[in-house]
This record gives C-alpha cells, sequence and structure tokens, in this order.
C-alpha cells in the first residue's frame, strides 16, 4: 500500500526539531494547578519558571535527552535504521548530554552551536500517565532558517518534522523547502493541540503544501480538523496528505492511503506508567517501516508496539529488553 511513496532505496530519516533535555517529575492535578499549567498540553515558559517549579516538586526529577523529533529519531537508530537529527544545542553541559546521547542510539547528530543555555523541557506527569509540560526552548529557539538548507537532508527518504517548529514560520518554512529541495518526502507530526489550537492557519497552509505523511492524536485532529469523530477526522487529515495516521491511544490507531482506512489494533496491556514519547516513539517504529516497504498494516503495528513499550517506563528511552520485543515483530 505504500506504492505511492518512492523512496528510491533511500531509508535515512532525519529529525529536525528543537535539541532538548527532559526533566521528568510525578506530581498530581493539584501540582498542575497551583503552576497554572495546561494539562495534557504544552506551554513555553522561561527557565527561572523551570527552576521555580522544579523547587516546588516534592521529588527528585530525572534527567535524560529528548525533545519530539529527536526522540523519533532515537527511535529508528534503535530499531537499526540510519537516523539524523537537526537541531542547536549550547555549549554547556546540557549540550553534551545531548549530542553524546544521540551517537549512543545510532543517531548522526547535526547540532548548531550557540552560547545560549541548552533547551530543556519540565514533563509533570500525573498518577493517569498525562504528561503536561513546561518548555524553555534556550539555543534551540535560535536555529536561523538560512543554517537549514538541502545539505542537512542529503540522502534522506523522510524529513521528519516536529508541529512546534510552526511557532517559528520562517523557519518551518525553510526546512521544508531543504526537504524538499533535497528530494525527501516530508512527515509532520502535529505535536499537541496547544500548538495546533495557535497556529491552525500556517498549519493548514503547510500540510497542503508539503507534507507527505500526516501524524496526530485525537486531540490535535480535533483541533486540526473540527471533527470528534475519528473516521471523519481520519478523512480530513487525509485531504491533502499521502497518509494520515491518527493515534487512539489504547485502541490502537487509525491509517488512511489512497481512499482506504486502516484499523491498527493496539499493542500490549497493562498499566501504563508514562505517556511522555509514545507519540514520538509511535512515529519512529511507523516511519522505519515505510522506508523498509513494510506493508501500512505492519508500519502501523510497528509503531503501536513502539509506543506501547515508551508507555511502560518513565520517560522516552525504551529499555533493551523492550527493544528485543520490539525487534521480534520485524522478524513475524
Amino acid at each position: 500500500m505504500t506504492e505511492t511513496l518512492s523512496f528510491k532505496g533511500k531509508r535515512l530519516v532525519v529529525g529536525v526539531g528543537s535539541a532538548l533535555i527532559d526533566i521528568l517529575a510525578h506530581e498530581d492535578d493539584e501540582f498542575l494547578k497551583k503552576i497554572g499549567a495546561v494539562k495534557g498540553g504544552m506551554t513555553y515558559v522561561d527557565n527561572d519558571f523551570i527552576e521555580h517549579t522544579l523547587s516546588m516538586t516534592t521529588g527528585k526529577p530525572q534527567v535524560v535527552s529528548g525533545g519530539s523529533a529527536c526522540n523519533t529519531a532515537v527511535g529508528i537508530g534503535k530499531l537499526g535504521g540510519p537516523a539524523g537529527f537537526v537541531g542547536k544545542s549550547g555549549r554547556d553541559k546540557m549540550g553534551v548530554i545531548f549530542e553524546t546521547d544521540l551517537k549512543k542510539y545510532n543517531v548522526e547528530p547535526s547540532l548548531f552551536k550557540s552560547s545560549s543555555p541548552t533547551g530543556r523541557v519540565l514533563s509533570i506527569i500525573t498518577p493517569d500517565a498525562q504528561r503536561s509540560m513546561l518548555t524553555f526552548l534556550g539555543a534551540a529557539a535560535e536555529v536561523q532558517p538560512d543554517e537549514i538548507t538541502k545539505e542537512c537532508f542529503k540522502n534522506a527518504a523522510i524529513v521528519h518534522i516536529e508541529g512546534y517548529l510552526v511557532f517559528n514560520q520562517a523557519l518551518i518554512l525553510a526546512a521544508l523547502n531543504a526537504a524538499k529541495a533535497a528530494g525527501a518526502r516530508v512527515s509532520l507530526d502535529l505535536a499537541s493541540f496547544t500548538v495546533v489550537e495557535e497556529s491552525k492557519e500556517i498549519l493548514e497552509k503547510i500540510v497542503n503544501d508539503f507534507v507527505d505523511i500526516l501524524i496526530a492524536n485525537e486531540d490535535e485532529a480535533r483541533a486540526f480538523t473540527g471533527y470528534s469523530n475519528e473516521t471523519k477526522a481520519i478523512n480530513a487529515l487525509a485531504e491533502n496528505t499521502q497518509i494520515a495516521a491518527l493515534k487512539i491511544g489504547k485502541r490502537g490507531s487509525l491509517v488512511a492511503h489512497a481512499g482506504n482506512i486502516l484499523t491498527i489494533e493496539p499493542k500490549g496491556s497493562g498499566a501504563v506508567i508514562d505517556t511522555t514519547g509514545a507519540g514520538d516513539l509511535w512515529a519512529a517504529g511507523f516511519l522505519f517501516g515505510l522506508v523498509n516497504d513494510y506493508s501500512l498494516a505492519k508500519c502501523g503495528e510497528l509503531g503501536s508496539a513502539c509506543g506501547w513499550e515508551v508507555c511502560r517506563v518513565v520517560g522516552t528511552k525504551i529499555p533493551e529488553e523492550g527493544w528485543q520485543r520490539i525487534k521480534r515483530l520485524l522478524e513475524e
């Protein structure tokens, strides 16, 4: 079913987005109200706000490399595929952690450097496994449009762009144009319903003009299409793209292509620990499958497995035994 997406033998997936360090803290809904966070959403804040919020947390937070497109690239690298990441980090300890992590997970980093601090995201994880994000972009916000050239995407089959970049319209357009100039397909993850609500008009134009693969969850799809009905939403997502994917949580996902809708059953069962990175890792499995010419059903199954495994741990790093379970699917 992927015959209309020709990759000409290329398998490289390059993520473009914010180079961020994830700081993960477990708190309750009252804590979210106290700090004024939007549950399940993402809010931009300054570093002082993050430091003040951290001073109010009840436990010791976990610190790991992150960022939506970066998480997806790491997932592809762990699956054994060639992966790259383009972004900007600081010349600081956090920047070193970030770059070292990428290499450890088989991702080729193309990191521009800044004297500003490396960006960070404080994710508040509530007992229902929802994560609410407070983001300080730091150096990540300083990527200049003229730094993103088609050379960044040489030999790329897919350039995967996180929706958060839409807040810098000149930058996201530069990345989209460079991806097309390099001959790559474009994948866009809508990122967060708050992003869609604030940037719907430009997102619609971007999807119409550039995007081949569009990925959204239920909240993002509702904000983008206006439909709560899943069938109407997936059809609307697919109107101007070759492939659209709608993730519907524990019920699995829907994938639309060429007028057909596939229902992908969820993988796994049991308690969800933390949903941080679930969508990013779903995209990793799905895009890895696409560039390896798997059927759309198999791509969705692999995405579902990656999304499930990351929900079983705190943070975005699937442990090795989880990757082994996922890789067994590749052998079936």
